[in-house]
C-alpha cells in the first residue's frame, strides 16, 4: 500500500452527480492503491442540519450511496464520524494549540456566514479544526479533496506540523492534498455559473444518486442549453455547454478535448441526448443498488457499527499519543 486515505462525505439530503464525478468515484479507484477510510462526517453536517430523525436517514442514503458506487466496507473502513469519539477529542486538544488566526483566514466560514456573522454556529467556525482532527487521528497521509476544501487540509498540515515541533514529537505526517481528473467542480444544469448543490431549491440543478433512469435522462435532456451549433469548452462565454462537455467526459472516461472534437458539429439536443443515454448507463445501477441496500437499514447499521469499530482500534491508539505528548495524566 502506497499510503493511507482519509476523506469524508456529509450526510446531507441527497448525494448528487458532484459528489460522485468530484469524489466518490475517485474513492472506489484509491482502494486499490491504498489503506482508506471513508466517513460519513454527520458531526460536521450538525452546522446546518437539526432533524435528528433526516439525520439518520441521510447518514443511511450516504452509507449506500458509497456502497453502491464501489466502496467495499470489507476492503475499506466506511463509518459514520460520531461513533468515534476520538475524533471530538482530539478536535479539542488541536484547538487549544491553534492561533485564533488561522481560523480567521479561512474564506469558508465568511462564504456561508454571510452577512448573518453574529448568528451562526460556532461549530462553523471550528469546523477545520475538526477536519484537521478527521484527518490527523488516523495518520492519513493523502486527504482527496475538492478546490473548496483545499484551505482546510492546507490548515491540517499546519497544525500537525505546528503540535509535532510544540511537543516533541513526530506523530502526525503532514497530509498531501490528492485532486484528481476532470469534474472536480460539476457545476448546476439550470446555471452553468453554479456549483451543483443539494441546497439548490430546483431538483432540475442536479442528478441525485437515487435518481431512477427515466428522471435522469430528463434532466439532462432539460438542462440549460444555448443557440451557438456546436460543442465548445469555454467556461466564461459557454458555462453551460461546458459544464454539460465536462460531465460526459468524466463519465465515459475520456480526455474532455476528444469529447470536444467528437461533438464539434453537434447540435445541443443530439449531444445532451447521448448525454442522457450515457448518464442512465453509468449511474441507474447505481439507483438500483441504494434501493436495494436501503430497503435493509439494519444491513446498513450492521456494516457502519463493524467501520466504526475498526476506525475506533486506530483512533484510540493515535489520541492516546496525543494525551501522553501533551501532559494528560493517563490512570
Amino acid at each position: 500500500m502506497q499510503g493511507r486515505i482519509f476523506s469524508g462525505i456529509q450526510p446531507t439530503s441527497g448525494i448528487h452527480l458532484g459528489n460522485y464525478l468530484g469524489a466518490i468515484r475517485h474513492w472506489v479507484r484509491l482502494q486499490a492503491a491504498y489503506d482508506c477510510i471513508y466517513c460519513l462526517v454527520d458531526q460536521h453536517a450538525l452546522t446546518a442540519l437539526h432533524d435528528p430523525a433526516q439525520m439518520r436517514a441521510n447518514t443511511r442514503e450516504a452509507a449506500a450511496a458509497l456502497i453502491a458506487a464501489g466502496v467495499d466496507p470489507h476492503r475499506s473502513i466506511l463509518f459514520a464520524q460520531s461513533s468515534v469519539p476520538a475524533h471530538a477529542q482530539l478536535a479539542w486538544v488541536l484547538s487549544c494549540v491553534s492561533p485564533l488566526g488561522w481560523l480567521n483566514r479561512m474564506t469558508q466560514f465568511k462564504e456561508k456566514a454571510g452577512k448573518d456573522r453574529e448568528n451562526a454556529p460556532v461549530g462553523l467556525y471550528t469546523y477545520p479544526i475538526l477536519m484537521a482532527a478527521d484527518i490527523l487521528v488516523y495518520q492519513a497521509t493523502h486527504v482527496p479533496v475538492g478546490e473548496d476544501q483545499k484551505q482546510h487540509l492546507e490548515l491540517a498540515r499546519d497544525i500537525a506540523g505546528s503540535f509535532n515541533r510544540r511537543f516533541g514529537v513526530d506523530l502526525f505526517p503532514l497530509p498531501e492534498p490528492m485532486i484528481l481528473g476532470e469534474a472536480t467542480r460539476v457545476m448546476s444544469l439550470r446555471d452553468g455559473t453554479k456549483k451543483m448543490s443539494k441546497s439548490d431549491a430546483s431538483e432540475q440543478s442536479r442528478i441525485s444518486l437515487s435518481d431512477d433512469a427515466d428522471t435522469i435522462a430528463l434532466k439532462f435532456r432539460r438542462a440549460k442549453s444555448d443557440s451557438i451549433l456546436g460543442i465548445s469548452y469555454d467556461p466564461d462565454s459557454r458555462p453551460e455547454a461546458s459544464n454539460l462537455l465536462t460531465i460526459f467526459a468524466a463519465l465515459a472516461e475520456r480526455p474532455r478535448a476528444e469529447v470536444e472534437a467528437l461533438y464539434a458539429g453537434a447540435t445541443f439536443a443530439d449531444f445532451k441526448s447521448h448525454l442522457a443515454d450515457l448518464a442512465v448507463e453509468k449511474l441507474a445501477p447505481i439507483a438500483a443498488e441504494m434501493r436495494r441496500l436501503q430497503a435493509d437499514p439494519g444491513h446498513l447499521d450492521r456494516i457502519l457499527s463493524d467501520g466504526a469499530e475498526r476506525a475506533d482500534a486506530t483512533a484510540e491508539k493515535v489520541l492516546a499519543e496525543a494525551y501522553d505528548a501533551v501532559g494528560f495524566l493517563r490512570v
